[in-house]
């Protein structure tokens, strides 16, 4: 929804016969405050999210790190578990 100069300006008529000429600069003040605390907010939740994102991303990263090192320890294993390691184990201790 777009408002044009005609619009704007039957909003504005309206508004000054609603709360009056005296009103009016603080009801702009006012708005002006609550939109600059909005976007502060705005901006410090936005900063929170990106912050979650990279622990997320970091604990991913670990949980990776850490599942392939117990393949590798379940591979070693199964290595040294096989018969023909046995043998050249043994051989090589004689």
């Amino acid at each position: 929804m777009n408002l044009g100069a005609p619009e704007l300006l039957i909003v504005l008529v309206i508004a000054l016969l609603l709360f009056g000429g005296k009103k009016l600069p603080d009801l702009a003040r006012s708005l002006g405050q609550a939109k600059k605390e909005f976007e502060t907010g705005n901006a410090e939740s936005e900063a929170r999210a990106a912050e979650a994102r990279a622990e997320a991303a970091e604990a991913d990263r670990r949980t990776a790190e850490q599942r392939e090192l117990a393949e590798f320890r379940a591979a070693e294993k199964a290595r040294s578990d096989t018969p023909a390691t046995k043998a050249e184990d043994s051989a090589s201790q004689n």
